[in-house]
């Protein structure tokens, strides 16, 4: 007997949460590669399912099943509105590190500005504030040179005019910046265990792990951005939320003319430090 959409979608989402899966994932990606919104899925859950779809589902519950994130699996994911090509040399673009891009702007009106973005990966923070603020004049940096090629694809199709630049921190930057700004990799090796899997398996460990329960990077970002930031210069940075503290109290022995100031995300948790 046929099988209607709805029932394939909950029969595996069901599958997936009975392994201790994501169960929506599946739902996500299905309506993802037949690009259809909510009303176009309502219009046609009840119908009978094409044999063709079946085997989609199957193959790519098959992929959730092994962990591979579905944003790897559909080659993009979206960000402040817009959507950005990732693939496994890049980080999943995330909704926290959205909130550090509104705080940016929240925080620096129009007039034009130099902007560096550390550890760019995707390109997902540059892009986005460039598009915002096109005045600006945005540098976007990695150690990665597969992430770059990614970011640069991405400024392109988005036609955002940045330069990418090859350079472990600052490195490569010689001219003072009005703005810094990053979500550097912040997790330590303790913290391995606690990950999910898909992001343990898939994600580029470059992008995630620092030395030093995860602070070396924000260290190395203080005593590089010492020399190269404006006197009324700003750096933001996003953090993991059990680094506040510490990232505060780098940065504020780095700085001690400055305002150094913790932030909440949306689910209350401490994700960014503001040096202003």
């Amino acid at each position: 007997m046929a099988k209607t959409y709805v029932e394939v979608l909950s029969g595996a989402s069901s599958f997936l949460e009975d392994h201790g899966k994501e169960g929506y994932a599946i739902e996500y990606l299905f309506l993802a590669r037949k690009n259809w919104d909510k009303t176009q899925w309502l219009l046609h859950m009840r119908e009978n399912i094409l044999p063709a779809d079946e085997r989609i589902i199957q193959k790519d519950l098959e992929s959730l099943m092994a962990n591979i994130p579905p944003q790897y699996l559909l080659g993009y994911e979206y960000f402040f509105e817009h959507r950005f090509k990732v693939t496994k040399d890049t980080l999943i673009p995330r909704p926290e590190t959205e909130e550090l891009v509104a705080l940016c702007l929240s925080m620096n009106e129009g007039k034009t500005k130099k902007i560096v973005d550390i550890g760019t990966g995707t390109g997902a923070i540059a892009i986005s504030l460039k598009l915002a603020r096109p005045d600006w004049d945005v540098i976007a940096l990695d150690i990665s040179k597969e992430a770059l090629c990614v970011a640069e694809e991405n400024a392109e199709n988005l036609q955002a005019s940045i330069k990418f630049t090859q350079s472990d921190v600052l490195s490569a930057i010689s001219e003072k910046q009005d703005i810094i700004i990053s979500n550097p990799p912040y997790i330590s090796q303790s913290e391995w265990d606690l990950m999910d899997e898909s992001v343990r398996t898939y994600e580029p460990k470059l992008a995630l792990f620092a030395e030093n329960d995860g602070l070396a990077i924000y260290q190395k970002i203080a005593s590089e951005s010492r020399e190269l930031l404006q006197p009324t210069g700003m750096i933001f940075l996003e953090i993991g939320f059990q680094q506040g503290r510490a990232v505060q109290q780098i940065f504020q022995e780095t700085f001690p003319e400055k305002d150094v100031r913790i932030h909440q995300d949306m689910s209350g948790h401490d994700r960014m430090v503001v040096i202003r």
